[in-house]
């Protein structure tokens, strides 16, 4: 290989690396913790699976199931089996707690490829020296499958015996329904062809009547999971009892030592019928009845308190755990503006822009760590990465009297920016990442969404008549977008109204002097 034509090729190899979606990769330092399934569980469905990778057909699978049946958990552990088999060829992982873009798929599964088949890495990075465009965003998905994908695997039919997998998991998690449907067909289509390797797709999905259409159309193998199968309640089972049996056995002071039984039968068969066949009602209760600094007991009673004639019912579950707390409505407000947020804050920097609330967001976070992602250490970002507490949050037929709604989460942000702002006298902008940078940049946002409540329009009054906030250098942009939302029906109710829009104004022509 000469020198100009290494250099292209590592060019070419660079450009690819920097397109891919990092946080799809299964085992990515993005994902972590890392959700797999505990040992002995899922043993039937396991093998199950195992079953359809070992055969030298092209069978593809659907796993499907409603929130929290554990899918994910159990695309994670297959994905594991199979990379230390050495017979994982790529996944992708979506995931709504990151901005994934859909046109990096194809060329990340591309790389996981070249990974897994030195072979045909060359192929890859050649067809990208080819065609500079192959990785742009515009390119057509087909072409990118054809060019990075099948062509360089057509090479690999007659020395690849042992059949592949490729693993997608929660499809329905960030693709519209036509990128989903799309999706699957060019996958199952592409990858069927007879001069290939046996590669076998394994996609999970929530039971949606669009991926269920496709998934029809392209002769899936579908394996549904239900929260009524005898083999997945009796997985939860085990997973309270060993969950129980940790907590007792790592409390002596509350248990004894050697430690009493606990719990009671009747309270254990109480708690099974109440999770059903549901793992992440069963990890939020073993959360809750954990928490530090109160009676395991005390804990459990509260939560088998309420009957309940419908086993794993997620959302009373959640509406008992919010009730439970000292104040329930600053609970949901704080869960429902991380929600909200335009980008994911650190615990530290949340912390800082919930500074009236910042005491109770720790002991928040804790209650509903199975379902929020949290550092306490400061590093990553604290993000709801389970779709079923966002879900209870954003619909009011399920958090009921604890609905926040769009409206009131973006005043409660907005207000929480002004009030950054004006606590921290922020005289330029913010250069450091952190929650005065979040709040100067992202305030005029959350504004132009926000109910406009007394308190809200107290903080903005107060913050463009802070003589020090004049020369905080928003930009032109920002205070006409600003004047505008101030302008609207909604903030104008009496004459007097007119202060808002006037006093940003104001600051705007200051602003805009040279």
């Amino acid at each position: 290989m000469d020198s100009a034509h290494a250099s292209s090729f590592y060019d070419a190899w660079n450009s690819l690396c920097s397109v891919v979606e990092y946080s799809g990769i299964f085992d990515s330092e993005y994902r972590q913790p890392h959700s797999r399934c505990m040992e002995n569980t899922r043993v039937a469905l396991r093998e199950r699976l195992r079953e359809v990778l070992d055969r030298r057909d092209q069978t593809n699978v659907w796993l499907n199931g409603l929130t929290g049946v554990g899918k994910s958990s159990i695309a994670f552990t297959l994905a594991e089996e199979m990379k230390a088999a050495e017979r994982l060829a790529a996944t992708f992982f979506f995931s709504h707690k990151r901005t994934q873009r859909v046109a990096a798929i194809i060329p990340t599964i591309a790389y996981q490829l070249a990974l897994a088949y030195p072979r045909i890495r060359a192929d890859i990075v050649n067809a990208i020296v080819q065609d500079q465009m192959l990785l742009s965003p515009g390119k057509s998905r087909e072409d990118q499958m054809q060019e990075l994908v099948i062509k360089p695997l057509g090479t690999l039919r007659f020395r690849q015996k042992t059949p592949h997998a490729i693993i997608i998991d929660a499809l329905d998690e960030c693709l519209s329904t036509e990128e989903a449907a799309r999706l699957v067909a060019l996958l199952t289509k592409t990858l069927s062809g007879p001069d290939l390797p046996i590669i076998h797709l394994i996609f999970t999905s929530r039971p949606e009547l669009h991926i269920r259409t496709r998934a029809v159309e392209a002769g899936l193998h579908e394996i549904p999971l239900t929260t009524s199968d005898t083999d997945t309640i009796q997985d939860v089972r085990f997973f309270l009892r060993a969950s129980l049996d940790k907590i007792r056995t790592s409390r002596p002071t509350v248990f004894g030592q050697p430690p009493k039984p606990w719990p009671s039968d009747d309270e254990f068969e109480t708690l099974a019928f109440k999770a059903g066949g549901l793992f992440v009602y069963a990890a939020m209760a073993i959360s809750f009845v954990s928490t530090t600094g109160y009676p395991p007991q005390h804990r459990l009673d509260l939560l088998l308190r309420k009957k309940s004639t419908v086993s794993a019912d997620i959302d009373q579950l959640y509406r008992q755990i919010i009730a439970t707390t000292e104040n329930p409505e600053m609970h949901c407000r704080m869960l429902a503006s991380i929600i909200h947020l335009h980008s994911p804050l650190t615990f530290a920097e949340l912390r800082e822009l919930f500074h009236a609330d910042n005491q109770n967001l720790a002991v928040m976070l804790e209650v509903f760590s199975p379902v929020i992602l949290n550092s306490l250490n400061g590093v990553k970002t604290v993000e709801i990465y389970h779709a079923s507490l966002r879900d209870f949050m954003m619909d009011p037929l399920r958090s009921k009297q604890y609905h926040v709604d769009r409206a009131h989460a973006h005043e409660h942000l907005a207000s929480c920016c002004f009030d950054l702002l004006i606590r921290k006298k922020c005289g330029s902008r913010p250069t450091t990442n952190d929650a005065a940078r979040y709040a100067f940049y992202q305030w005029d946002d959350h504004l132009k969404m926000a109910y406009p409540s007394s308190r809200l329009r107290n903080l903005l009054l107060a913050l463009f008549t802070e003589e020090k906030l004049h020369h905080c250098m928003f930009s032109a942009n920002t205070l006409d977008r600003a004047i505008y939302t101030c302008l609207s029906l909604e903030w104008i109710r009496t004459l007097s109204d007119i202060v808002f829009p006037w006093r940003i104004a104001k600051v705007r022509v200051i602003t805009s002097d040279p």
